[in-house]
């Protein structure tokens, strides 16, 4: 790329702004705390959570410096990209809620709104062209990305701050890296033994010594400070008509990809309407489709509603069978009903009180529901995901709540030659053997069938809780299957049990999916819960094999980076199953 003298001196100039500013957020006038740390941050004018402190701190940075939530977004998003790479992404896509609040306080100045920026499939797909593939990374498995649109939506509409200023600090992260966490450091390694076939991401990720790398070894990504800069230069059209985009469409070329350049220039971001449900006098917003996660959850809170949950308590048995129950039924609409809304046609219905209480004529209270008798129409056969999540509020009232994916960890392993980024493995999340649904778990139904244009069906489930039109809680989480039930627990342990938020978030949590017919608990095997899984297990729940595979820890579900606001206090609490997570704020 050419740079222009004042751009370059503009780049210049942001960039020790932005040291300037680090310095000034590690100083007494920050608060920030990592999830193995301290319990919990509070503080007044802004506050970032993400998995990673550098992107925390950068976001931090941009709400200092006068930037509101999707400002701070802009640059979480772009920063992650750099510093988590199994999930952070400019190659991937996913949804951002955004609550627009208003110069005076917390109350919003229009309706919260969702920026959805899910992959799409390639125009050279067909509905068919996976049914005898098994591979699940590679060139062919890689949808069209959709994150830079969604942010450049996104601050089109809301943001405040320049496009460029805003990439600056996720440029100087890979120009100048950054020290690798012991998480990172593990992924890796364990990423470079085994990917032989992709020489761009070994030469890319590897050590330059060719040793193993170690906690805090600097990682540093002088191809991606490059894609970057250009996206910072020329705007978000290079990465979909330009310089970037031409890097892409050679990539799938060269090794039987399926993205062409009309597929680039023809994708869009949008503005959509969240689904929304009340829930003990709250207002809860979620992504709408192509996110099931949303309907998922709105589904589950509706069917609980019609419960005392707090009068049973959070180590109930009957309580935990009661979610359990609920999942169960979110998680059969969503094999059975839900798809792209541009294809597929779903029940508006499927968010009602009406609908929730329809499905839970049947649920009985002493005793776990067969999941095949749900679904009779469905016919069964017997036979890794990896997203991020993160949350910001400002001191005007706006707040983000984000989760983008490449969907496996580090998508499809494929890294775009000469560009530094890598590309999502999305095109796995449709259904690619129409009529199979396992009780394993393989679904098979017709309205996530892979089609040109479509867009594939994602859990992802960023949250906003509401009460008198006045912001309380940003939430999300990554995990596959196990989003809406990450969040359904810490909207349950909040709003039913009382939980502080530090509790909510730190509290074991439970999913099920419809199938396979098993209930999955984070402290399966923990003594202090035996008498709950003893009473589970009576009521015929199926726990499976899981408390063979716990080893020397607990199974860990999600990363529910969160904000509670309440009583003119932000509270920041990153999620200790990724113990290198930040919660940053400005007091």
């Amino acid at each position: 790329m050419i740079w222009i003298p004042e751009f370059k001196a503009f780049i210049s100039r942001r960039l020790s702004l932005l040291v300037l500013a680090t310095s000034f957020l590690c100083s007494d006038n920050s608060i920030s705390c990592s999830a193995e740390t301290a319990p919990l941050v509070e503080a007044k004018r802004g506050m970032v959570v993400s998995v990673n402190p550098e992107a925390s701190d950068a976001g931090l940075q941009v709400l200092q410096a006068g930037g509101n939530a999707v400002d701070a977004a802009v640059t979480v998003a772009l920063s992650l990209a750099v510093t988590f790479p199994e999930a952070g992404n400019i190659g991937g896509g996913g949804f951002m809620m955004v609550w627009p609040g208003s110069a005076s306080g917390t109350a919003a100045s229009s309706d919260p709104v969702c920026i959805e920026y899910r992959e799409t499939c390639p125009a050279a797909i067909s509905r068919d062209s996976f049914i005898n593939e098994h591979r699940q990374e590679g060139h062919h498995t890689v949808g069209v990305p959709g994150t830079i649109r969604g942010l450049a939506l996104a601050h089109q509409k809301f943001g405040t701050r320049p496009w460029a200023e805003l990439v600056a600090p996720a440029i100087h992260l890979a120009k100048e890296g950054f020290p690798i966490d012991a998480a990172l450091a593990s992924g890796l390694n364990k990423l470079l033994t085994q990917a032989n076939e992709f020489p761009e991401f070994r030469r890319v990720y590897g050590k330059p010594d060719g040793t193993t790398w170690k906690k805090g070894d600097r990682l540093t990504q002088p191809d991606l400070a490059g894609t970057l800069s250009i996206l910072a230069a020329d705007g978000p059209d290079a990465f979909y008509k330009g310089a970037i985009a031409q890097k892409i469409v050679d990539e799938m070329k060269a090794n039987g990809g399926a993205i062409a350049s009309e597929d680039l220039a023809g994708y869009r971001a949008h503005i959509r309407s969240p689904v929304h449900t009340t829930y003990r006098g709250y207002d809860i917003y979620a992504p709408p489709p192509p996110s099931a996660g949303g309907t998922q959850l709105i589904e589950c809170l509706n069917i609980l509603e019609q419960y005392d949950l707090a009068k049973l308590g959070s180590k109930s048995s009957r309580a935990a069978h009661l979610i359990a129950e609920a999942m169960r039924r979110a998680g059969c609409d969503r094999v059975r009903y839900q798809g792209d809304p541009a294809f597929t046609q779903i029940p508006p219905a499927l968010v009602t009180k009406e609908h929730a209480k329809q499905v839970s004529q049947d649920l009985r209270l002493d005793q776990a529901t067969r999941s095949e008798d749900l679904a009779k129409d469905i016919k069964l056969s017997d036979e890794p995901p990896s997203t991020t999540h993160f949350s910001i509020a400002d001191g005007n009232g706006m707040a983000v709540s984000n989760t983008y994916t490449l969907q496996n960890s580090y998508g499809s392993r494929v890294v775009v030659r000469g560009a530094g980024f890598l590309l999502n493995n999305e095109m796995t999340d449709f259904n690619w053997q129409l009529g199979v649904t396992t009780r394993a778990g393989r679904v098979g139904t017709e309205p996530n069938v892979m089609a040109p244009g479509k867009r594939m069906l994602s859990s992802q489930c960023p949250t906003l809780v509401a009460r008198d039109g006045k912001l309380l809680l940003v939430t999300g989480s990554p995990g596959g299957r196990t989003i809406p039930s990450t969040v359904l627990c810490v909207i349950v342990n909040l709003l039913d049990f009382g939980m502080s938020l530090r509790d909510a978030v730190d509290a074991p949590r439970w999913h099920h999916q419809w199938f396979p017919d098993r209930l999955q608990f984070e402290h399966l095997g923990d003594p202090e819960f035996a008498q709950q899984i003893i009473e589970l297990r009576e009521m015929k729940h199926d726990f499976g094999n899981d408390v063979k595979k716990l080893g020397d820890g607990y199974r860990r579900q999600g990363d529910a980076h969160s904000i509670l606001i309440r009583d003119g206090l932000l509270k920041g609490a990153a999620d200790w199953r990724r113990t290198q997570g930040k919660a940053a704020g400005l007091p």
